[in-house]
């Protein structure tokens, strides 16, 4: 039977991203999107909620998102869910659900030239890596040793719409 692990997200970061670099220098940027839902109760309440979703992107991915976007800006996202699971001080088991961003595309200009902002069309301000590696599992620092190298969509300093 096929698998399917997408998740296609729009929020704002609710955080500066932050970086580091694994003990294989590989870059991978973490942040979390807050995402808001609006709708009515059954008795005609307005009501909104907002789930918080923990991100992380590897490689040029994570360097490109952590040099352009801030605190409290928009960023849509696709990519995979991963379980993480450690055990902590006490020995209690622990896990955490995030997303790992394979593409993801900048939505606002803010101070554009048109003083809006608005959504650049794909292709414009997004960035896809050709072969989206990620981390499959444990050992970190090694598992992305090679899997972001190879054929990256260009992108330059050109490429981000603000």
């Amino acid at each position: 039977m096929p698998n399917l692990n997408k998740v296609m997200l729009m929020g704002n970061l609710t955080r500066d991203v932050e970086t580091k670099t694994t003990a294989g220098n590989q870059a991978v940027a973490s942040f979390s999107l807050a995402i808001n839902r609006k709708f009515r109760t059954k008795d005609g309440e307005d009501r909104e909620e907002t789930t918080f979703v923990d991100c992380e992107a590897w490689g040029k991915t994570g360097e490109i998102i952590a040099k352009y976007v801030s605190k409290g800006r928009p960023l849509y996202v696709e990519g995979r869910l991963k379980l993480d699971s450690w055990e902590d001080k006490d020995g209690q088991k622990r896990s955490k659900m995030r997303v790992v961003v394979e593409e993801f595309q900048f939505i606002d200009s803010r101070g554009g030239a048109n003083g809006g902002g608005g959504e650049s069309s794909r292709g414009e301000g997004s960035y896809a890596p050709a072969h989206a590696g990620g981390n499959s599992g444990g050992g970190r620092a090694s598992s992305q040793g090679g899997a972001q190298q190879g054929n990256h969509r260009g992108i330059s300093e050109e490429d981000i719409p603000f």
